[in-house]
């Protein structure tokens, strides 16, 4: 089992930026791959970025590339998603979410573990 709590949502201007944070536990940490997904009002979830246990790999939706940034700090048993130049369209509940695997999924029924989710709000 593994669980996990997100924190750091909140309302920003567009433009502004904003960390979000996923504590977990219950498993080696380092052996975790973590995922970010979000899922705004009458949308589908999707993908925004993952990291692989060891942080050596990432990926992002191509929506985020080049102003989100994945992170972790195995010390601390976190991951971290820095989001900057933040859109209105950023607008949605972010989960981060855990698969017992090495290597990176995008597909979020690929993970079996879940949090309870942040609401970030970007205003216009």
């Amino acid at each position: 089992q593994v669980q996990l709590v997100e924190s750091g949502g909140g309302v920003v201007q567009a433009g502004g930026s904003l960390r979000l944070s996923c504590a977990a536990s219950g498993r080696t940490f380092s052996s975790i791959t973590i995922g970010w997904f979000r899922q705004a009002p009458g949308k589908e979830r999707e993908f925004v970025a993952a990291i692989g246990g060891s942080g050596g790999s990432t990926d992002y939706a191509n929506s985020v590339t080049g102003r989100f940034t994945i992170s972790r700090d195995n010390a601390k048993n976190t991951v971290y998603l820095q989001m900057n130049s933040l859109k209105p369209e950023d607008t949605a509940v972010y989960y981060c979410a855990a698969r017992l695997r090495s290597y990176i999924s995008t597909r979020g029924a690929e993970y079996p573990y879940w949090g309870q989710g942040t609401q970030v709000t970007v205003s216009s």
